[in-house]
């Protein structure tokens, strides 16, 4: 009976994580770094007390998804490289990225500090990107004049959906469906313009990573 007790309070506790989370995200997607922990709480349907009882500061929690983010990022990539055809190596890196709404924390950027795991992850993903972005320009299968920042900012631009986002919160469940489906044509329409050899040149400069982690670097750090 104990150990019953024991197995579904666990339960609870893992359930309350996961709507924790999927609360976090969506808030963070229309909040930015406003979103509010009553808003992540009431969100998931649990209290502040419960969510401080799993993480100790909003901080923390933001720490938490972004380490799960960079992961997700990090996934992508190497399943891209272990692909046999290097188009769709790189096309399934983009467009799993996006649909795993990796780019949905550059709005907290600069307001958490950046932990050790997170460096290391975000540099593993961005070797990982360069690298596919490498074999596809050696291939001949990507344009010559976009780089691994361009995709990783493209990445981050489809990230949201106003129509999959807007249909969620009118609990048009009937529309989901035929949303996502919208969606992923979407990304494949962007991807495909990718394509070498592409079409007029690109604006110059190129864009570069300091895009990227300049952003998460407060203000005010050094002075």
């Amino acid at each position: 009976m104990e150990n019953r007790r024991k197995a579904a309070r666990r339960d609870e506790v893992e359930r309350n994580n996961r709507a924790l989370l999927h609360a976090a995200r969506a808030v963070v997607d229309e909040d930015g770094a406003h979103a509010s922990v009553a808003a992540i709480a009431a969100r998931a349907g649990v209290g502040v007390g419960t969510l401080y009882r799993r993480y100790r500061t909003k901080e923390q929690l933001f720490q938490h998804l972004c380490t799960i983010t960079l992961t997700d990022y990090l996934r992508a990539a190497e399943e891209g490289l272990g692909h046999d055809d290097l188009w769709d190596g790189l096309a399934h890196y983009i467009e799993q990225a996006v649909l795993a709404g990796t780019g949905a924390f550059g709005a907290i950027a600069g307001t958490i500090e950046v932990t050790a795991e997170m460096n290391e992850l975000s540099t593993r993903g961005d070797d990982a990107a360069e690298e596919l972005v490498r074999r596809a320009h050696q291939a001949g299968v990507l344009r010559a004049d976009v780089g691994a920042v361009d995709v990783a900012l493209l990445i981050e631009q489809l990230g949201r959906s106003p129509l999959v986002e807007t249909i969620g919160r009118q609990g048009r469940a009937e529309l989901v469906e035929a949303a996502e489906h919208a969606r992923r044509r979407l990304i494949s329409i962007a991807v495909d313009g990718l394509r070498a050899p592409g079409g007029a040149p690109l604006a110059e400069p190129r864009p570069g990573w300091e895009l990227f982690t300049e952003r998460w670097t407060s203000p005010g750090a050094g002075l």
